[in-house]
């Protein structure tokens, strides 16, 4: 009787570990349970943790600081305008640069990225933010043209540090952000045109964001990132 009652204990303990590990499991585990991404929420997968390059950790680093510059920027110009499409893509600039940041931390890594709305680390994306916030300034038109701006230069620098790595949860997060940029950029340019304001890209090209603009759904969720599930490929 005392070795049935000691094995029951043992199972209630194994259990209790069981449940205490799924109710602390983070939201980005249970998407990848979910089996598909949402869009605004990147989700980093259960990947096999290997070493990164130099360059995978200096895109992290400098991803990380650039989400974070796309939230300050909205951050300052919704409260010049008091526009909503600020405010709300601000919030899910939030959410992509606490999805790299869990990648730094997965990795060991040291965050770059400081709490003050418009300081940061990498001088260039310093320099970058101040010019966009004196452009942004001009106009409530300049400022969404801003906003667009951003999200071009967002997607061509993630699409750049993917072909830089062979890891599949840094490049399962990347493709995420990709497509929350690709939204992003429609809501700018479908808000420019409520001004009458055709918005003409800067940084990709004339195709690709014809393509992202016409497009009702962002590449992300019609299969986007479901590939390399299987770690480093």
């Amino acid at each position: 009787m005392r070795k049935k009652l000691l094995g029951i204990g043992l199972l209630g303990i194994l259990f209790g570990v069981i449940l205490g590990s799924v109710a602390a499991m983070p939201w980005w585990a249970e998407t990848w349970d979910k089996g598909q991404a949402v869009e605004d929420r990147p989700y980093i997968g259960i990947y096999e943790t290997s070493s990164l390059s130099q360059e995978e950790i200096d895109g992290l680093l400098y991803m990380r600081e650039e989400e974070k510059l796309a939230r300050d920027v909205y951050l300052t110009l919704y409260e010049m305008y008091g526009l909503p499409v600020f405010q709300n893509i601000a919030q899910s600039e939030q959410t992509h640069t606490d999805a790299i940041l869990s990648l730094i931390e997965k990795y060991n890594l040291t965050d770059p990225a400081v709490d003050e709305v418009g300081v940061f680390t990498n001088p260039e994306l310093q320099e970058l933010y101040d010019q966009l916030i004196v452009q942004g300034s001009q106009s409530l038109e300049d400022a969404l043209k801003v906003g667009a701006l951003i999200e071009e230069v967002d997607i061509k620098d993630l699409e750049e540090w993917i072909a830089k790595t062979d890891n599949a949860d840094i490049i399962q997060v990347y493709e995420s952000l990709i497509s929350g940029s690709e939204s992003h950029l429609r809501a700018f340019t479908r808000t420019l045109s409520t001004y009458g304001v055709s918005y003409e890209p800067q940084v990709i090209s004339e195709e690709q964001y014809q393509e992202i603009v016409s497009s009702s759904m962002s590449r992300g969720q019609m299969g986007r990132g479901m590939k390399g599930f299987g770690g480093r490929r």
